[in-house]
């Protein structure tokens, strides 16, 4: 039986962490909190892990939680990492150069007026032949069709006959942005495009983790604008919650500051995040974010991002300053199962030791020389990796980053953790891994270990 009391519960997934807090919803008091490691291999494993620890800790009959309101920084963090899939762009009636976020560009006849009239018949062949080009080589398809946003008919057909040849998600631009500007609604299309399989697997993760726990209420999605739409939505606009994460810390930062001006910093695994509040609200940028150097249509909380975060890998190289980030790798004195970091820590590309992702099936292993390497070899670093597969040296990296962004790798490297570790400012990991890391790093720069932690 259930309680008269109604519950929300918050899931917020990052690079790092995902966090959850149980909230009774009528006095807005916050029952309680809970924090697990976010298992990229597996994304549901890491949430479901996080649910049910805030559930043992409230003991909430599951049936009290009437909503599930959703945040994260996977999109923000896909991109940044340059994780999102790779996607080519079919561009209609409009026969100009585009700077845009795609691996591939098609121009196809067609395109309409500002009337709305139709400029040339849609080059349907065009577009078969470049799907039957390209499926090999990409992984989304985005469409953006001269003013579709007045007449969305060519941008429709095309996706249509893109889905006749493969079955590669297609993402157009009238379904992101409803105004003119030929570049920016590109753009967005491709990094929608880019960001579907990334939401796909975390909207997943998310609805087959509440129902093992028996949660089936609604579950919303926080957008870059700090406002919430449902899952199906996020899935087929992946690219607005790519502020997703900062959007949520200003809401909580706006209701929870005692200013009704203020900036929120939120320091992540990958990234820091910088909004603003003012007169007590997160301002948005309508007019469309920039994400990296492209000029978008998509709406978000006003920020600045830094690829600096808490799982930024530090990095040495002879004769040149200490490179903290953008690289995400996973914190030293996070990672079990690895060698001793005093065995292979160094500079340049010995900063990093691949690790296998658990859980991976021998079918899998079996697939990859890289694999099978590290199954008969375990861990080691990519300049000894390398060595053994006696391969050249840009087929080895070409691998490397397949098997990254499909997540059946782990980087593992010294971090920003690792040095708080080192501080003792923090202490949720391995203190002796971190500290034997520092030192190492340390004695290359001339320092001590607590000296190199707190540059």
């Amino acid at each position: 039986m259930g309680s008269n009391k109604r519950y929300c519960i918050g899931i917020d997934t990052g690079g790092t962490y995902t966090d959850a807090v149980i909230v009774e919803l009528d006095s807005g008091s916050v029952v309680t909190t809970a924090k697990s490691p976010t298992t990229h291999y597996d994304i549901q494993k890491g949430i479901q892990a996080v649910v049910e620890k805030v559930l043992a800790a409230s003991n909430i009959n599951p049936a009290d939680i009437i909503r599930t309101c959703v945040s994260t920084t996977l999109a923000t963090n896909a991109l940044v990492e340059n994780k999102g899939a790779d996607v080519a762009l079919f561009v209609i009636g409009f026969n100009q150069r585009l700077e845009v976020p795609a691996v591939a560009a098609r121009f196809v006849p067609g395109g309409h007026t500002i009337k709305g009239e139709e400029v040339k018949p849609l080059g349907i062949q065009y577009i078969v032949d470049g799907v039957n080009e390209l499926k090999n080589d990409v992984e989304a398809w985005a469409v953006c069709s001269s003013m579709a946003f007045i007449n969305p008919i060519h941008e429709l057909v095309a996706a249509k006959a893109v889905k006749l040849v493969s079955d590669a998600p297609v993402f157009c631009s009238h379904e992101a942005s409803s105004r003119a500007g030929m570049k920016e609604r590109a753009s967005t299309a491709c990094l929608n495009a880019q960001l579907l399989p990334v939401m796909q697997k975390f909207l997943s993760g998310i609805r087959n983790a509440l129902s093992a726990c028996g949660i089936t209420g609604e579950v919303l999605v926080v957008r870059g604008d700090a406002t919430a739409m449902h899952m199906q939505e996020a899935l087929m606009h992946a690219a607005s919650t790519i502020a997703s994460g900062p959007a949520a810390t200003a809401l909580f930062g706006a209701k929870t500051t005692n200013t009704t001006d203020a900036l929120i910093l939120d320091v992540g695994g990958t990234t820091t995040d910088i909004t603003l509040i003012k007169d007590g609200k997160p301002v948005v940028d309508t007019a469309g974010m920039s994400i990296g150097k492209w000029e978008t249509h998509v709406e978000a909380v006003e920020m600045f991002t830094v690829g600096i975060g808490g799982d930024s890998l530090v990095q040495l190289a002879q004769g040149k300053p200490m490179q903290v980030g953008p690289a995400r790798v996973t914190p030293i004195c996070m990672t079990r199962d690895i060698p001793a970091p005093e065995s292979w820590i160094g500079q340049g590309k010995i900063s990093r030791c691949i690790t296998m992702a658990p859980d991976l099936t021998p079918e899998i292993i079996k697939e990859s020389a890289l694999l099978t390497c590290l199954a008969e070899h375990g861990s080691m670093t990519p300049q000894a990796l390398l060595k053994h597969l006696s391969i050249a040296e840009i087929t080895f990296e070409q691998e490397l980053t397949k098997l990254l962004h499909k997540q059946h790798i782990i980087e593992v490297g010294f971090t920003p953790t690792d040095a708080l570790h080192v501080l003792k400012k923090l202490d949720i990991g391995d203190y002796t891994s971190a500290l034997n890391a520092a030192q190492v790093l340390a004695d290359i720069e001339g320092c001590t270990a607590k000296e190199f932690a707190d540059a």
